[in-house]
């Protein structure tokens, strides 16, 4: 029977393998775009290494994926490496990108964003769509947690949430958002406007700070220019149309898309 390994005999391959080749803690933080102790969080096990991750380490570092991955694979060290400081852990919460929709928050997020912006010229449900996705993986991207948990797809047309129109019937019938018709130069618009105010109390600090970044970026850029924007994300390039766009590629983006400092923008 094939022995599945834990999270903890994987990331303790991994340390073998960095030391191995003579990388240190913060040269793989520098290669995956991460901090240096999410690096020491998964080699004690205590974070989840990504499929996209373990590949970029597998290219850096010469190994081949599928040896890696099973349990008989044995890694040897070469070169003599002296062991990092051990840096204090504020927590041991594992990663996770798989989407888990939290309702009331994306409900409260809605309700935020068409109470500022709704009443904008050109503000239609594509252009919320749009400010929804970057609030999610600005959000990944700087705080490594999810903010309302959608499920975004890949378009023709850019990122498509999982059942957000079903969602938005349900908030119209419960009379949390009120939908109208409109125009913008000629062209006719969907318009959601809140029909109660989003309770605040539901976001922390953080997360209205992600939010309000975002509505200052976008929610005046003209329509064509904010979809060829979100087009050249990596998210959206490293993903094929019809696939699920995976929050881990939010921390492959590049500036201007990027919205986290790396140590190597400093130089």
């Amino acid at each position: 029977m094939k022995r599945e390994l834990t999270p903890q005999q994987l990331g303790n391959k991994l340390k073998n393998i960095r030391k191995g080749c003579g990388f240190s803690q913060e040269d793989i933080a520098k290669i995956l775009h991460i901090s240096r102790s999410s690096v020491v969080q998964i080699e004690k096990g205590n974070r989840q290494v990504s499929a996209i991750e373990l590949s970029i380490l597998s290219q850096s570092m010469s190994f081949s994926t599928d040896t890696f991955l099973s349990a008989e694979y044995e890694s040897s060290t070469t070169l003599t490496v002296a062991e990092e400081p051990e840096i204090e852990i504020k927590t041991d919460v594992m990663r996770d990108s798989t989407p888990k929709l939290k309702r009331t928050k994306l409900e409260t997020v809605i309700l935020y964003i068409t109470g500022k912006c709704g009443a904008l010229p050109r503000m239609d449900v594509n252009l919320l769509i749009n400010l929804l996705y970057f609030c999610d993986f600005n959000h990944y991207e700087l705080h490594e947690e999810q903010l309302t948990g959608l499920l975004y797809t890949r378009k023709a047309s850019g990122p498509s949430p999982e059942n957000i129109t079903g969602i938005l019937k349900e908030m119209e019938r419960d009379g949390k958002v009120q939908r109208f018709k409109s125009s913008y130069k000629g062209i006719p618009l969907i318009k959601y406007l809140p029909g109660l105010h989003a309770n605040l109390m539901k976001l922390s600090a953080a997360e209205k700070e992600v939010i309000d970044r975002v509505l200052a970026q976008f929610s005046h850029w003209p329509a064509n220019a904010l979809i060829a924007y979100t087009r050249e994300e990596m998210p959206l390039r490293a993903t094929k149309e019809g696939e699920a766009i995976d929050y881990e590629l939010a921390f492959y983006r590049r500036p201007p898309h990027s919205v986290r400092i790396y140590d190597e923008d400093w130089y």
